[in-house]
């Protein structure tokens, strides 16, 4: 029996030393993204880091496919619900310093005036929220949004504001009884956001640079649409349109055509998104922020078993409060993390339970309201062999 081209390619990769100054596992793991690229994804960066910082990057493929860019370290991707990450770290350390009690409800911090109309925000709590178990439903979910928050109602040259997605899911009815079962929702990080403002008296950008990215030593991973990103950085953003993709959502006029898969949604921004998803970050940036988060250094103890007590999902993953859990198969790896889609992107964070290594996948390629598995980030990150030469190449590095 033949083998397959993507193993051959594969082996070949690993045979590849002579005559190359890079060790074999170091072009597995360019090769990985290499095939990402063949297999239809537009441009891809990774990193790899442990609490001594990045060990390993690669880029591969196109920032923007008309203008034949190719992809640079420094290029910033949308990271989707990565987003989220960030937004629990900070209402972890609030809950630390005694400003909130994960015991209270949106409604008892915002008052009935902002959220009396969301189902369940008089009831959920800020856990259930962090966990999704509140019941309260995702305005991402709701029909007419898809329209104008991706599809063909969208307005492109609009920014939305902060409470926006709210009135889409208005005296709907709850998914489920809070704290009942896991149930995905970007309402409750939108929630989230507001509640860090109303206690902060802050904007939430300036909570998270100065909670999060500055004792990190990190200056340039943005929220788009709340402040100014650097274009010149930004990877050109693409969306597979599949005829699920065209039926749910439909394309903006904006958006033209560009392979007979992908669709280019560059006149598109993420603020419709904000603490649910609207940030943008380079791989290697985003790496050293997971690794800081997986080594203790920006919540208590107390605080990163909170995160790590896991309620049911599915039969492969259990959420906690701000992170899933789940083991690669075959290979039997423990990893926590967070994945993301918006228009035009896709991005996984993940880091090995017991071993020191924090892994970052980002692509120019969304997936949202596809209908079906396309090559991404994730499909990239949490393949059996991207997690098996991270390790062989953070055990050489370790030599």
């Amino acid at each position: 029996m033949s083998l397959p081209i993507k193993k051959i390619l594969f082996l070949v990769s690993l045979i590849m030393v002579n005559g190359c100054n890079k060790p074999a596992n170091d072009l597995a793991l360019q090769n990985l993204l290499d095939t990402a690229i063949s297999d239809g994804v537009p441009g891809i960066s990774a990193a790899i880091a442990t609490k001594d910082g990045i060990i390993w990057t690669g880029v591969a493929g196109k920032a923007d496919i008309t203008r034949n860019i190719s992809v640079k370290e420094d290029h910033l991707f949308g990271i989707g619900s990565i987003t989220k990450t960030f937004v629990a770290v900070v209402t972890l350390q609030l809950a630390e310093e005694g400003r909130l009690s994960l015991d209270q409800t949106p409604q008892d911090i915002l008052g009935a005036d902002v959220v009396g109309k969301i189902p369940g925000a008089d009831r959920a709590t800020i856990a259930q929220l962090l966990n999704h178990t509140s019941g309260i439903p995702s305005w991402e979910d709701d029909p007419l949004w898809k329209k104008e928050g991706r599809g063909e109602k969208l307005d492109v040259k609009r920014l939305w504001q902060r409470k926006d997605t709210l009135p889409y899911i208005e005296h709907t009815p709850l998914t489920n009884e809070p704290g009942e079962k896991y149930s995905y929702a970007n309402t409750n990080h939108t929630l989230l956001g507001l509640i860090i403002e109303k206690i902060t008296g802050n904007d939430v950008v300036d909570e998270i640079r100065n909670r999060i990215l500055t004792p990190v030593g990190i200056s340039e991973i943005y929220l788009e649409g709340f402040q100014d990103v650097p274009k010149d950085k930004l990877a050109n953003r693409y969306h597979y349109a599949t005829p699920e993709f065209k039926r749910d959502a439909g394309i903006a006029p904006e958006f033209n055509q560009v392979t007979d898969a992908l669709i280019d949604v560059a006149p598109s921004n993420l603020s419709v998104e904000w603490t649910a998803g609207g940030m943008v970050a380079s791989a290697r940036d985003l790496a050293r922020y997971a690794a800081a988060y997986r080594n203790g250094k920006l919540l208590k103890a107390e605080s990163m078993a909170f995160v790590k007590q896991w309620f049911p999902v599915n039969d492969k993953y259990q959420v906690g409060h701000g992170l899933f859990h789940t083991v690669i198969s075959p290979s039997k790896h423990p990893v926590l993390g967070h994945s993301g889609s918006v228009l035009g992107y896709t991005g996984a964070l993940y880091w090995h339970e017991e071993k020191d290594i924090s892994i970052v996948v980002l692509a120019n390629v969304g997936t949202m309201h596809i209908g079906q598995s396309l090559p991404n980030a994730s499909s990239v990150a949490m393949g059996t062999d991207f997690m098996e030469q991270a390790i062989v190449f953070a055990n050489s590095q370790r030599k």
